[in-house]
């Protein structure tokens, strides 16, 4: 590609390289070693969120080198630079979970400041961890400049007695371990075999079903998201990601003229298909957000209501995300989806073709046995179900993937942190037929909107997965399994009814006709909301206590500023 196309004088990076007047901006990239030509050609952020926390993101830096690779062949030049993560795994059962969810917006700003502060063209975003990939692409959506996502790629399945094994068993393991159902010897065994190579957790949790999403919505390349982390093959999704970004701006196409009602809708549509993590409801919305669309927590509902359950993948199914690759990946599942009409195919994407162009030539494998396709799915409604009621006004969210039971009926036993649920349940002060209650853990009460894997994977692992429901105004990993709803709102730190709740009260869940009902009057309900005391944390300050003044509910996505609506000047436009 020729560096002519590009008139500099129409690019924000027009800013920093022409004219006498920057002459002293340009010193400083004759410091870094770059060429006259280099400076004058488009300027390409590529950002990335390698450390060392975890293995989702240690290959991060090398694939951003093909990134920048990418953009140099095709006469740009790149501008790497990092951002933070928090991995779940890891700040998973602890009060370091609060951080998680505040992590996205963290990642979202910090690109924008670094990407407004030097004036750059246009992005080539790596993520790995959970909040990374939505992060990453609420950021890219905010700046609306030309944009390629390229996911980190997920984790080799581990082998743990002849089974493939992912983290989740391991967390399932110190359940099975503390009900006396795993020696503590298998238990370690366990835990040094489940996780053998970079790459994000495995299953179709949070990680892989938002990089499901970032093809779905046309934010990424076709099959990029599939490769596992340490596939030479990523590295040339990277360098292709790199070209592609350049040929975007000669182009003109700018996230939003990808990320649409539609797109979102397909998205949604992969992540029901898929069974996949219940937080693509929250994450959904706070990228349309950043675009000035309204899709919330029930528009993502209304998808997933109508959408055909398809991908066998843990942890309600069979398979890890590299069985899915290596079945086809999620241009396979597009293929089906969208002969059996749940797919928008008009839809632009990065390649600068719409879904149906990139969809053309992609036959379904009837031989595999990953994916289904929409004629003979594994069930016919999504493995992800919204839920409305008197205990939800503002909806809940639930997995029912690889479920046979989808109504439960029983007495509350109410928790007020994550804390006291886990040692209750770990203590097994519960009864069969409860519904373990967790608040005070939503965006403002955690604050944060804490997951609650080490509580549920407990459960599981004491074989009562099946036979307790739970109910939180926190979230779920992508990784849990079980009746298990997340996102109830209002939360309770906002006087909603979950907060209203007492030991005893009989709470119904129907994940068939998507309702959520406490069997208590409006008018008991109205006296006990009289006699509510908000509550405080002990976060009153830092960066966990500015999150709790600024976030919004989750039925909107927990965002933390008013988004494209309120704009007045887009950044692609300065």
């Amino acid at each position: 590609m020729d560096a002519k196309p590009f008139d500099k004088s129409k690019l924000p990076s027009r800013h920093v390289t022409e004219g006498p007047d920057r002459a002293p901006h340009r010193s400083y990239y004759y410091a870094m070693g770059l060429t006259e030509e280099e400076i004058h050609r488009p300027f390409v952020g590529v950002a990335s969120c390698w450390n060392e926390a975890a293995p989702c993101n240690i290959s991060l830096m090398r694939q951003a080198q093909a990134a920048k690779a990418g953009v140099q062949e095709a006469k740009g030049t790149p501008r790497e630079f990092c951002t933070i993560t928090v991995t779940d795994g890891i700040a998973m059962g602890h009060q370091g979970m609060k951080s998680s969810l505040v992590s996205r917006e963290v990642i979202a700003d910090s690109i924008e400041l670094t990407m407004r502060g030097h004036c750059y063209d246009g992005l080539v975003g790596l993520a790995g961890c959970d909040k990374s990939l939505p992060g990453m692409m609420m950021s890219m959506v905010r700046l609306n400049v030309p944009s390629v996502f390229m996911y980190g790629g997920s984790i080799l399945p581990g082998r743990f007695k002849g089974k493939d094994v992912t983290v989740v068993d391991v967390f399932e393991g110190v359940g099975q371990h503390s009900s006396g159902k795993m020696s503590s010897k298998d238990l370690h065994d366990l835990e040094c075999v489940a996780c053998p190579s970079a790459g994000s957790c495995g299953g179709q949790f949070t990680a892989n079903t938002m990089a499901c999403v970032s093809e779905a919505m046309g934010l990424a390349l076709p099959s990029s998201s599939g490769a596992p982390a340490p596939y030479e093959s990523r590295d040339q999704y990277a360098e292709a990601s790199g070209r592609q970004v350049m040929e975007l701006i000669q182009l003109g196409i700018r996230p939003r003229d990808i990320v649409t009602l539609k797109s979102l809708e397909n998205a949604a549509t992969v992540v029901a298909a898929t069974g996949g993590s219940t937080n693509g409801a929250l994450h959904l919305p706070a990228i349309a957000h950043e675009a000035g669309i309204e899709f919330d927590l029930f528009d993502v509902a209304e998808i997933f209501k109508k959408t055909p359950y398809i991908a066998d993948l843990k942890p309600g199914g069979k398979y890890v995300a590299k069985d899915m690759y290596d079945a086809g990946g999620v241009p396979m599942l597009m293929k089906t989806l969208y002969d059996g009409g749940f797919i928008h195919g008009d839809c632009i994407t990065v390649t600068g073709k719409t879904i149906a162009e990139n969809l053309e030539g992609v036959t379904f494998d009837e031989t595999q046995k990953v994916m289904y396709p929409v004629s003979n799915p594994i069930t016919p409604t999504g493995g992800v179900v919204g839920l409305k009621g008197n205990l939800a006004p503002d909806g809940g969210i639930v997995k029912v993937a690889g479920m046979d039971m989808l109504k439960f009926t029983g007495p509350a036993r109410c928790f007020d942190s994550e804390e006291e649920a886990f040692a209750a349940v770990s203590n097994k002060e519960y009864e069969e037929g409860d519904v373990i209650v967790i608040r005070y853990e939503g965006p403002k009460g955690g604050p944060g909107m804490r997951e609650m894997l080490s509580t549920t994977a407990a459960l599981y692992g004491q074989g009562m997965g099946e036979k307790v429901a739970l109910i939180t105004d926190g979230r779920f990993s992508g990784g849990t399994r079980g009746f298990c709803i997340g996102h109830v709102g209002p939360e309770a730190a906002e006087g909603g009814p979950i907060g209203l709740l007492e030991n005893g009260d009989m709470i119904t869940i129907d994940a068939v006709d998507g309702t959520l009902d406490v069997d208590l009057s409006e008018d008991e309900l109205k006296a006990r909301r009289e006699k509510w005391q908000p509550r405080t944390t002990d976060y009153q300050s830092g960066t966990l206590w500015k999150f709790a003044q600024q976030v919004g509910p989750a039925r909107k996505g927990a965002v933390t500023h008013p988004g494209g609506k309120a704009e007045v000047v887009c950044y692609a436009d300065i």
